[in-house]
């Protein structure tokens, strides 16, 4: 008798969220592992009253596009880092660009034709990840967790990490009084961290990884501490060096800051004398290169809600005296005093910007805007937000800035007359 949690499915179509879309008695059936144009035997996973999820587990005509996938932990069960091991890098970034114009006409209305770029530093879609965060099990082994699941997969080496962080080896290591690791190393500069997240109050003791590298305590509330060594690393992008203190924010892919530097640049044409808004600034990597180009004739105003990014900001911008940064909620920092702009660059979270930033947005008489995005669908909302303010997506890039997954990085240009 054939497994009734097991079904023959014609995959249709690609869909947000890494899955593939296939239908099934009237319900839809999403899909992972599997590629549009395929016809899987697929084991269901979930179900709802409208819909399905589902593995492809095996491949009963395979697409042209379907590669082995490089990682023994990937699969259907098995590590849920990566969506895409089992496509070839050049079909990974045309199922990106397709979500992202899917995205963009479902949600915002608009009909774009996307591509999606490269990025340098990812040879084969491997060996770009700067910073991992990884999971303990009870037995004390590092690993990453399996797919809309708490189980951990544990690993011996993560394919898409970047070589010198494997070169430390956490995944080897015994980490029997730790619930989570995360291992950082700086491309530009070689700096390598380790932020250890203890099963209790108690600091992690010094450990011996194969290669140098600080320790910091991982902080329940988020942030780290330092116990041994630099309390973080120093990157390298737009010509100058950035502290970037504990686990905070930087872009994992070693080829994102620098480029999405230039697009923002080339986005909002800055020029001496005028203000920028830097929204969601981190550690000012935006507010620095936009404080080059308006001089010291010009402003720009960074607001940022963790306090670490905030000194980071401070301390990595002291020399340009045109620039302030501005803790808290970005909305409320916007509401308290909203200032007048001639060109904004944000770079907010996934959920995106919102309604009440928008309006904020717009309420300071901005031209330009530059909308750094890792969500397709939330960046599509606030599009429709901002051309209610009369706002055109005048330029759009996006960026496979996280290979073998289903993210990718967008870089909205809008304008205003």
């Amino acid at each position: 008798m054939d497994d009734p949690a097991t079904l023959e499915l014609e995959i249709e179509d690609v869909a947000a969220g890494g899955w593939c879309v296939a239908r099934h008695d009237g319900r839809v059936v999403f899909v992972r592992h599997a590629l549009p144009g395929e016809r899987v035997r697929a084991r269901v996973t979930e179900e709802t009253k409208r819909f399905l999820r589902a593995d492809a587990v095996e491949v009963l005509r395979a697409s042209a596009d379907r590669v082995p996938a490089p990682c023994p932990f990937s699969g259907p069960g098995k590590c849920g880092g990566c969506d895409w091991q089992h496509v070839t890098p050049e079909a990974q970034r045309r199922l990106k660009a397709k979500v992202v114009s899917d995205q963009l006409a479902r949600i915002a209305g608009v009909q774009r034709t996307v591509e999606v770029e490269e990025l340098p530093g990812a040879k084969d879609g491997l060996g770009w990840r700067t910073r991992v965060r990884f999971t303990v099990d009870r037995s004390g082994h590092a690993g990453l967790r399996r797919h809309r699941s708490h189980d951990v997969e544990p690993v011996d080496a993560c394919l898409i990490a970047h070589p010198e962080l494997e070169r430390l080896q956490v995944e080897r290591a015994g980490w029997n009084s730790a619930i989570a690791v995360e291992a950082i190393v700086s491309d530009g500069t070689g700096d390598r961290a380790v932020v250890v997240t203890p099963r209790d109050r108690r600091p992690p003791r010094p450990l011996r990884l194969q290669a140098p590298a600080s320790l910091m305590r991982g902080l329940s509330g988020g942030g780290a501490e330092p116990v041994r060594g630099r309390p973080g690393v120093r990157e390298v992008a737009a010509g100058r060096t950035w502290r970037v203190s504990g686990n905070g924010f930087w872009q994992v892919h070693p080829g994102a800051a620098d480029t999405l530097t230039e697009v923002m640049l080339e986005a909002l044409r800055p020029l001496p004398g005028q203000t920028g808004l830097d929204l969601y600034c981190g550690v000012g990597l935006f507010a620095g290169t936009l404080a080059d180009k308006v001089g010291p004739e010009g402003r720009v105003i960074g607001i940022e809600t963790a306090a670490g990014a905030v000194r980071d900001a401070r301390h990595n911008l002291a020399d340009l005296p045109q620039v302030r940064i501005r803790q808290g909620d970005v909305e409320e920092k916007l509401r308290q005093a909203t200032p007048s702009a001639d060109v904004i660059v944000l770079d907010p979270p996934r959920s995106g910007a919102g309604r009440e930033v928008v309006d904020l947005m717009a309420a300071t008489g901005a031209r330009r805007i530059s909308y750094i995005s890792c969500d397709p669908a939330t960046f599509a909302r606030d599009l429709t937000y901002l051309a209610e303010h009369g706002y055109e997506l005048a330029g759009l890039r996006a960026f496979d800035a996280f290979p073998m997954t289903h993210h990718v990085e967008l870089a909205g240009t809008f304008v205003r007359d």
